[in-house]
């Protein structure tokens, strides 16, 4: 029997090291990067550059923008008028100003 638990210890242990632990996402964090580098031009969720695209759910979702990989790509790499904070903004802040994004145009920007 005490071989049995000992086995099924090790196995427990072999099956924790070698997840992925799941990378928390700061949504405060993700605010505060917005406030700074994102708001003179999306404030309220709006674009003062290209008025219809806007970080509003109907438009994220038009231009196959309304998730955090898509968000993500374009922070870092920027596209037209917007320009790339990749080599900015520290990978953890982008992937928080993409959740923050999608967690407000999901409540309307309000």
């Amino acid at each position: 029997m005490k071989n049995f638990f000992f086995c099924f210890f090790i196995a427990c242990l072999a099956l924790i090291s070698f997840q992925n632990p799941a990378q928390a996402v700061d949504i405060n964090n993700g605010e505060n990067v917005f406030v700074a580098n994102c708001s003179a031009c999306h404030a309220g969720g709006n674009n003062v550059i290209m008025i219809d695209k806007t970080l509003k759910k109907d438009a994220l979702e038009k231009n196959v923008m309304n998730s955090v990989d898509a968000i993500t790509y374009q922070v870092t790499n920027g596209k037209n008028a917007m320009p790339a904070f990749g080599g900015r903004l520290a990978e953890t802040d982008i992937q928080d100003v993409a959740n923050f994004v999608l967690s407000k145009s999901d409540k309307g920007w309000d």
